[in-house]
């Protein structure tokens, strides 16, 4: 691993990865654009948006975090029989069960009080419930995989890994809500 700190070597790691993830946010905007008549028609998921992308890019980001730590400390295999990888996989989707629920009512009491009638408790938490769920699931995937990727190209996960995780995150995260609005709206 670099143990260079110069702001040259900073910049030349991380500019490449800046600048992909900058194209990758430019999707997710795009994404969000096409999914505007919805969330303009049904408020509750507009809300939703900015908390789903939110809540799935710290849960990435507290994994990556741990694994980084645990990267530095020379704890981590990447064996999938390790136990802390498999331990802290398995607390970031319980945190996103039991942290979505939450977000869903949250989004349908606020929209509520502001007039808005159009979708019902148990759709709005559904949807937030296996969006979240579901971007948990991508958030581990993302993070081991970003996590890996540092190891194998010598960078510094502390640098890298929770911009790619919160960047992807963003993305999948209004990909994975369009989704779900398809399904149980």
């Amino acid at each position: 691993m670099p143990t260079e700190w110069t702001v040259r070597a900073i910049t030349r790691a991380m500019l490449p990865v800046l600048l992909v993830l900058t194209l990758v946010e430019i999707g997710s905007g795009l994404v969000l654009g096409s999914f505007e008549a919805d969330l303009l028609r049904y408020p509750s998921l507009l809300v939703l948006v900015p908390v789903t992308i939110g809540t799935a890019g710290n849960l990435g980001s507290v994994l990556a975090a741990r694994l980084s730590t645990a990267f530095h400390l020379g704890l981590l295999s990447f064996d999938p029989t390790d136990d802390l990888l498999a331990g802290n996989a398995v607390a970031t989707v319980a945190l996103a069960v039991t942290v979505f629920p939450v977000i869903g009512v949250g989004a349908w009491l606020l929209t509520g009080l502001a007039g808005d009638t159009s979708l019902s408790v148990g759709t709005v938490l559904l949807v937030a419930l296996s969006s979240g769920i579901a971007l948990a699931v991508l958030a581990v995937v993302v993070t081991l995989i970003a996590t890996y990727a540092a190891y194998r190209f010598e960078l510094d996960p502390d640098d890298v890994v929770i911009p790619v995780v919160t960047n992807v995150c963003d993305v999948l995260g209004v990909v994975v809500l369009f989704a779900a609005a398809q399904l149980f709206v």
